[in-house]
């Protein structure tokens, strides 16, 4: 162990530099931290990071870039690079870095509280409550908030089962819901699946967009004696790499669900919240589940808020009688998360977040298809909807080099966690329409590189 005086002075000059703009760092402090941070990630954090994010770091000065401020559609390097953020945080920053409106909530409910005492009550979080039921489709009403994605995966699985008394779940092929037990178990790909197997049991995957298959699934294992609990889909694939199923899929799924007694589970953490162009994407569809989860923009890129919301008949008394049953997360709708949730539903419902993604979405992809006809040997399609989009290129070597280009060009995007054959841009709705044509005249400059390095 560390002598105890020797870790408070490191931690003083680390709330120093906190307290510092960057503008006011020396070019000595900031080399500093550039080495403090590669070293800090091999030996503490995780050996294999650096190089896995090998697009945006190295284990070199001249390639790391450590973030240290953000505002709109931008975030910042120590060194004052600016990046056009079309990652998005994977779907966290809909209403863009640090909005000054959100942020100004947060700041006023940490002038009075932070966290909340555990027994009192504690306004918010009904107050928030009645919003999400204000604002999401048909009877959709009860809330229960967590602090993770996985987390609200976990509490729909859990009350899914005690709402119909089913054990099996039918998930998809392809899908992803998380990485805790529970949530990986549903999840669609053998890559997250494989180290932990065998995982939670009575699960069946189906093949995405095929409701036939649901259906299938379901009344095979009703006819063998066993019960089915839910069926969980994402309304648009986004880990698999922005797979937009069919129309009348949801519909039929949903349909489906009725006619066996199975409940309908809807993860829209990602494409919630405004992304798809409607605040959610099964309003497009006119589908209300059972069970919805939600997260991502949920805490209006400033702090993390997920959770569930249900139909009033998925509440049963056993929950009624036994409240702390479902869960009872330490940290789930706290006060200061609340805030930042009940500001950033005011903030899209005022500004039309969902339309501007709507918008923007069609000029962002009409661009990346012009692209697409331009590189044909480098780029196999463009899909999505709204500022959930994605370019899918012929091999991964072939999206690791653009994404690369685009970094290189300060836009940041990414492949999904396990490969870069396909990119997903999910810029900030506040981005501006000059940004999304900066990105589009980047992108060609990057699939121009690209197709020169391969000798396309």
């Amino acid at each position: 162990m560390t002598n105890p005086n020797q870790v408070i002075q490191d931690l003083k000059r680390v709330v120093s530099l906190i307290r510092t703009d960057a503008a006011d760092l020396s070019a000595q402090e900031k080399e500093k931290m550039a080495q403090e941070t590669i070293e800090h990630f091999n030996h503490y954090v995780s050996p294999g990071w650096l190089q896995y994010r090998k697009s945006v770091s190295s284990d070199t000065d001249s390639g790391a870039v450590l973030e240290w401020q953000d505002e709109g559609p931008y975030c910042y390097g120590l060194n004052g690079e600016k990046f056009i953020d079309c990652l998005g945080g994977f779907g966290i920053y809909t209403c863009g870095h640090r909005n000054p409106e959100i942020l100004s909530v947060v700041k006023a409910q940490l002038d009075h509280q932070a966290l909340h005492s555990q027994e009192l009550l504690d306004p918010l979080r009904g107050y928030l409550a009645k919003a999400m039921a204000d604002i999401t489709p048909g009877d959709l009403q009860y809330c229960f908030f967590t602090n993770g994605g996985a987390e609200a995966v976990e509490m729909a699985l859990k009350l899914a089962r005690i709402a119909t008394g089913g054990r099996w779940v039918i998930s998809t092929v392809g899908a992803f819901h998380g990485k805790t037990m529970g949530a990986v178990s549903m999840g669609g790909k053998g890559t997250y699946r494989t180290p932990y197997l065998p995982m939670i049991q009575q699960v069946q995957h189906v093949q995405y967009g095929v409701a036939e298959d649901v259906e299938k699934a379901i009344r095979n294992l009703q006819a063998v004696g066993e019960s089915v609990a839910a069926v969980i889909l994402e309304p648009i694939q986004g880990e698999a790499g922005i797979i937009v199923p069919p129309a009348g899929y949801l519909q039929r799924v949903r349909e489906i669900c009725d006619e066996t007694g199975v409940a309908l589970i809807f993860d829209e953490i990602q494409t919630g919240m405004g992304r798809t162009g409607t605040m959610w994407r099964c309003q497009a569809e006119g589908v209300t589940p059972d069970i919805m989860t939600y997260g991502k923009a949920f805490g209006g890129g400033i702090l993390p808020i997920t959770g569930i919301i249900c139909k009033p008949k998925m509440w049963v008394q056993e929950l009624i009688d036994n409240p702390w049953l479902l869960g009872s997360p330490t940290f789930g709708g706290n006060p200061v998360c609340c805030a930042a949730a009940i500001a950033t539903i005011q903030y899209m419902l005022e500004h039309d977040v969902p339309g501007q993604c709507r918008d923007k979405g069609i000029l962002l992809k009409a661009g990346l298809e012009e692209l697409a006809k331009k590189y044909p040997k480098v780029i196999q399609d463009v899909r999505g909807i709204g500022l959930m989009l994605a370019v899918e290129f012929h091999t991964s070597e072939l999206g690791y080099q653009c994404a690369k280009g685009m970094f290189a060009r300060r836009v940041l995007t990414a492949g999904t966690l396990v490969n870069a054959k396909t990119i997903r841009f999910e810029p900030a709705a506040v981005i501006s329409h000059q940004d999304i044509q900066d990105v589009l005249q980047r992108m060609d400059e990057a699939l121009a590189e690209t197709q020169e390095v391969f000798g396309l």
